[in-house]
């Protein structure tokens, strides 16, 4: 018998992957800008057009990151949720635990691809033009800096994925519940109480942990700790780094996880 749609982990990997791919260039061009990479261009606007053009460097291992990242982190988070309530735990902590849970586990795993991964992304690394640049950048940073440097950043990067997906998921929850009812037979209702729980959802997780995506950037390009990182850069910007990339990252980041969250709902309609 095949899994009903509430346990079946195949539309949070449709979704994850669908997301994934479409907004790729928009996660490179956030990424050059929170690390305070130089593109050409005379305007904001085509600095970004610029970081967004191939070559994508290291797409795949991203969008293959990304993917089952999102999609063990939602699905971790509707499944974990789920189980809570039946055991008579409340929404707020039934959408925060598991959520948190996953992400922890998600981000280490992930943070060896994702320190590569922007590192390839620096205008000129030679190592982005191997056949394999993030395996190339994985082997040359354990090799000169040590294996332990492949999770450099991996506090502020858990302070900022864990929190960014417990947002998304405690809202998507919240509003989900207290949101008004809308006939599922009406899929134009049905569509737009979506949309507004994905998009909130979204914006929120991404604006509220920018600063801590322009620490993990920074740390990678200088290997320092979060806290010397931090007090570093309030002293030569002030609250600027705060708001570093900002403008690219509440797009790169809010629109993955609101499309992640919208078509998650509606490849469970089809499955």
């Amino acid at each position: 018998m095949a899994p009903s749609s509430s346990s079946n982990p195949a539309p949070y990997f449709a979704a994850a992957g669908s997301s994934a791919l479409v907004f790729f260039p928009l996660w490179k061009a956030a990424a050059i800008g929170q690390s305070g990479y130089e593109v050409a261009g005379s305007s904001p606007m085509q600095k970004y057009l610029q970081a967004m053009k191939p070559p994508w460097r290291g797409s795949l291992v991203v969008i293959g990151g990304m993917t089952w990242a999102r999609a063990a982190i939602f699905y971790g988070s509707d499944m974990g949720s789920q189980r809570m309530r039946e055991q008579g735990y409340g929404t707020a902590l039934s959408s925060t635990v598991p959520s948190l849970t996953v992400s922890v586990f998600a981000q280490t795993v992930n943070q060896p691809f994702v320190r590569s991964s922007i590192m390839i992304q620096k205008p000129g690394e030679e190592l982005a033009l191997r056949t394999f640049p993030n395996f190339s950048m994985i082997k040359h940073l354990a090799a000169t800096k040590g294996p332990t440097s492949l999770w450099l950043g991996l506090d502020a990067a858990i302070l900022k994925t864990a929190p960014k997906y417990m947002v998304a998921v405690l809202i998507k929850d919240y509003m989900g519940l207290y949101l008004a009812p809308v006939d599922p037979k009406d899929k134009n209702l049905v569509l737009l109480k979506s949309a507004k729980v994905s998009v909130t959802a979204g914006i929120a997780g991404a604006v509220l942990t920018n600063p801590l995506d322009v620490v993990r950037n920074e740390m990678f390009k200088t290997e320092e700790a979060m806290i010397p990182c931090m007090t570093r850069m309030s002293k030569e910007t002030g609250v600027k780094w705060l708001f570093r990339g900002i403008n690219k990252n509440w797009i790169a980041v809010a629109a993955p996880i609101a499309s992640t969250i919208f078509l998650t709902d509606r490849f469970k309609a089809l499955m």
